[in-house]
C-alpha cells in the first residue's frame, strides 16, 4: 500500500497560495467596541425602518382574535379537564 507523504495546502477561496497573511475580519477587526456597538444600533434603526407597522385598526382586530382564540383554547382544556376528573372519580370512586 502506498503512502501519500506530500501533502498540498488548498487555498481559502479567493486567496492565492502565495498569500501567506492571516485573515483580519474585515472592517469589523479594525474599528472598537463603541463603534461596533454603534454600527449595531444603526442597523437595528434601518431595519426597524422597514418594517411595515399595523393601522390602529388591524391592531384591533388582531387583539381582539387573538383574545377570542385563548378563550375558546381555555373553555375547551376546561371541559377536557372536567371530563377526565369526573372520568377518575367514577372509576377510582
Amino acid at each position: 500500500m502506498a503512502e501519500i507523504t506530500d501533502t498540498a495546502e488548498v487555498p481559502e477561496p479567493g486567496r492565492s497560495s502565495d498569500d501567506k497573511k492571516p485573515r483580519r475580519g474585515g472592517k469589523r477587526a479594525k474599528k472598537g467596541p463603541l463603534a461596533r456597538l454603534a454600527l449595531f444600533y444603526r442597523q437595528i434603526v434601518a431595519e426597524l425602518r422597514k418594517v411595515v407597522w399595523p393601522t390602529r385598526q388591524q391592531l384591533a382586530t388582531y387583539t381582539t382574535v387573538v383574545i377570542i382564540f385563548v378563550l375558546i383554547v381555555i373553555g375547551f382544556v376546561f371541559v377536557i379537564d372536567y371530563g377526565f376528573s369526573k372520568a377518575v372519580e367514577f372509576v377510582f370512586g
